[in-house]
């Protein structure tokens, strides 16, 4: 596609960058076909063919409009649509370079502005875990609006972190919200990889990813996390302690994944970040280590029928499919996908399902309808956000893969 960028945009970062990834677009529209909120609003401008055009004419001089931020603010940055595309554009970075072009010349309203702050400085902050533990204690008296958000209380075994040491270790990233939300995730994947002979180290200091920060439009608060993060890391790395860095949160995964990227310009953090994003490895990623060391230890009347629900952030950030049903299934588990939806998004996306609501929960059910014939005992996925929210539209439990793989082991 030929861009002629306006000489504001010229000799940016951002202006050369997007500039690069628009010229390997041809518009060909093939997109467009896999994009949920094309196929929920039907609109050009809601499809990534849309958006791009929408975000060139910006970079060429054109003034945006609320029009223009409401349709990049509608994409859930899915990546679908890079899976799909046959030129390799790499649109999740251009949409963010989008927004924040967008952003600094179209003002969001006080309350926008409001929600945005209060979602990336609340989520990531140390006061989430008690304010959520105030949530669930008054959970019978928060406003139903709320009330889906307020998982209930943790079991006994959340908590529950192996004492052994093994010469194997590895550095898990524990996450900014998923120890309040859901912490049975981190300890079951402890324990997992315990029972294979694998000792998680975590890092003081650790904490986001820095995912919500750089989604809301808070670059450099984004980047701040993930420096704070490699700092917190290096001494484990420098020494060759820990054979990988684990993330069990796919949407975490992909971001810690591309800190070489993201870090690129920064000559005090590049060459760390990149050895960072190379040890970086989502858990399903150690399936085929694990499952043989495994296997004897399942007990197959606690082998569950699951529906497994790939996240956007595996599939298509990530581009790593077929990993966990294939993995799950070898233990001896009954994996099964929803037909012909498997590479749709669930509507979680983040901050995406407070901010976009209507959107998300279309999207919620639509994935819901898709997963419920086949009547599993659970639905189990890959990252916290679609797992707290799938769980709101249904009364099926949606688990972590790895917590019902710790449920069917035995000692």
């Amino acid at each position: 596609m030929q861009t002629a960028l306006a000489p504001e945009y010229q000799h940016t970062q951002d202006g050369q960058a997007a500039e690069a990834i628009l010229r390997k677009c041809v518009h060909c529209g093939f997109c467009t076909a896999t994009c949920p909120t094309y196929q929920l609003l039907g609109d050009e401008l809601d499809g990534p063919r849309g958006r791009i055009y929408l975000i060139k004419q910006v970079l060429e001089g054109a003034q945006p409009t609320r029009k223009t931020q409401l349709h990049l603010d509608r994409c859930l940055t899915c990546r679908n649509c890079e899976s799909t595309c046959p030129s390799g554009v790499q649109y999740g970075a251009l949409v963010e370079i989008g927004r924040r072009v967008v952003d600094a010349k179209v003002e969001r309203p006080g309350a926008e502005r409001a929600a945005r702050w209060a979602l990336k400085e609340g989520m990531t902050s140390s006061l989430f875990e008690p304010a959520l533990k105030l949530g669930q204690a008054f959970r019978a008296f928060v406003p139903a609006a709320l009330k889906s958000k307020v998982p209930p209380k943790a079991g006994p075994r959340a908590h529950d972190w192996p004492t052994r040491t093994h010469p194997r270790k590895v550095l898990m990233l524990m996450g900014c919200v998923q120890p309040a939300l859901a912490p049975n995730i981190n300890s079951a994947t402890a324990r997992v990889l315990d029972a294979a002979g694998i000792q998680c180290v975590v890092a003081d200091g650790a904490g986001c990813c820095g995912a919500i920060r750089a989604h809301l439009n808070d670059h450099e608060g984004g980047l701040a996390d993930m420096r704070r993060n490699v700092d917190a890391w290096w001494p484990l790395v420098e020494r060759g302690e820990v054979e990988a860095i684990v993330i069990n949160a796919s949407g975490c995964g992909v971001t810690v994944k591309e800190y070489a990227q993201h870090l690129a310009h920064d000559p005090a953090y590049a060459e760390r970040a990149a050895r960072v994003s190379a040890l970086a490895k989502d858990l399903s990623e150690l399936l085929p280590d694990l499952v043989p060391k495994l296997k004897s230890r399942v007990d197959a009347r606690r082998a569950r029928h699951v529906a497994y629900h790939p996240p956007c952030t595996l599939q298509h950030g990530m581009q790593l499919r077929g990993g966990v049903e294939a993995g799950l299934r070898e233990l001896g588990f009954q994996v099964e996908l929803a037909a012909g939806e498997r590479h749709l998004c669930c509507g979680s996306a983040g901050t995406y399902s407070v901010l976009q609501p209507e959107l998300s929960k279309q999207l919620r059910d639509r994935k819901l309808n898709a997963l419920a014939p086949i009547g599993a005992q659970a639905i189990v996925s890959a990252n916290v956000g679609c797992i707290q929210h799938l769980q709101t539209g249904t009364a099926t439990p949606v688990r972590h893969w790895v917590e019902v793989v710790d449920e069917a082991l035995v000692a």
